[in-house]
């Protein structure tokens, strides 16, 4: 099996080291190509910017895993909107020219997409049926990322797949530890419920839908078993660093932890769940004692 990781940044790579270990061969797309692990063959490729390198003709499942430059929404559309467009045009190239497919080996595409596309739900539970109702732009962005994804492989024989991760943390990613450290984490006045997934979590699910026997749904959340309050992580970071507790926020104040542009809401990953998939950390304790015991910090 030959797998097309097209986008390999920090998730993009890690799920690429798991597809290798695996035994399959990978190929990563990347501006730099000469920064990734020997295992993935790097192609030097800037998906915002056709035409895009050729397909391999034996690849069998194509993973597109982009990150914007910046957190604007000219930046969110030229990495999701232009990107997925240039990856689809570069899949329709692989099968043929004006229309007429030839054979192809590509089944399935994995769009990482964002639980952001549910804006808030007041803390209610939310799932791969809820109706989107993005509060932002990068929400509205990925959204529409989805539908172009759906529309253009309507009928093509090949099954597109949407993942939608909630906040990915892990090796690098450890901004709430890094407001505890420095005391600037205040719990919300009011519970706030925040979703999560650990980077080597999140690359295991794209691995999981790519290759599983079972035809895979629409669309998954891919979300850990704990859709907690912010402040009950603020309140076990400060623990397990032998810190003391984050003051509480004032009624109608503002907070200094994770920015809220997640919304107030429970994802559940119990789709996920069904289709076999087993979390290495099924909760941001085991989670983040991980990345603390790799930073060496001794806990209580």
């Amino acid at each position: 099996m030959t797998v097309l990781m097209a986008g390999c940044g920090d998730l993009g790579t890690e799920a690429g080291l798991r597809f290798a270990a695996a035994g399959h061969r990978v190929v990563g797309w990347r501006r730099s190509p000469e920064k990734l692990p020997a295992v993935i063959e790097g192609v030097a490729a800037d998906l915002s910017a056709p035409p895009l390198p050729p397909i391999p003709a034996d690849t069998t499942a194509v993973v597109v895993a982009v990150a914007a430059d910046a957190s604007t929404e000219a930046a969110y559309r030229a990495a999701y909107i232009d990107g997925l467009t240039n990856v689809l045009d570069a899949l329709d190239r692989s099968r043929g020219h004006d229309g007429v497919a030839l054979p192809s080996l590509v089944r399935r595409v994995v769009f990482v997409s964002s639980t952001a596309v549910y804006g808030d739900a007041g803390g209610g539970w939310v799932e791969e049926n809820t109706t989107p109702a993005p509060g932002g732009f990068s929400g509205r962005i990925m959204w529409e990322a989805e539908e172009l994804l759906n529309t253009r492989l309507l009928g093509s024989g090949v099954t597109p797949v949407v993942l939608r991760l909630g906040g990915v943390y892990g090796p690098g990613r450890t901004r709430l530890i890094d407001q505890v450290r420095a005391g600037s984490a205040v719990p919300p006045a009011e519970p706030r419920y925040t979703n999560r997934i650990h980077r080597d979590d999140a690359a295991a699910a794209i691995v999981h839908l790519c290759t599983m026997a079972a035809e895979p749904a629409p669309v998954y959340l891919g979300v850990d078993d704990d859709p907690a309050e912010l402040g009950e992580v603020q309140r076990f970071l400060a623990a397990e660093l032998g810190l003391p507790q984050p003051p509480s926020a004032v009624p109608g104040g503002g907070s200094g932890g994770e920015p809220s542009r997640g919304g107030n809401k429970r994802c559940s990953n119990a789709l996920l769940r069904i289709t076999g998939f087993e979390f290495a950390y099924p909760t941001f304790r085991e989670g983040y004692r991980a990345i603390l015991a790799g930073e060496g910090v001794r806990h209580p």
